[in-house]
């Protein structure tokens, strides 16, 4: 025999609950995929910035043993 389905409070309880669940785990990870990204953009410029002194380093180095030797 087959039987209507029967709605009630607690399982619409359970379903409204699921559903703000779910929409709270989908922003959470679009959070963290920003986070992420914004972490990769600062990666990225302190190891520029890295490069940069280093760079500005090995220049003054050169510079000096070019005016050490003629």
């Amino acid at each position: 025999m087959g039987y209507d389905r029967f709605e009630c409070a607690p399982g619409l309880r359970l379903q409204a609950h699921e559903r703000v669940s779910a929409i709270h785990h989908e922003n959470l990870l679009q959070r963290l995929d920003r986070l992420e990204e914004m972490m990769e953009r600062l990666e990225r410029r302190l190891w520029l910035t890295v490069y940069g002194v280093v760079a500005v380093i090995l220049a003054q180095a050169v510079q000096s043993f070019l005016v050490v030797a003629p």
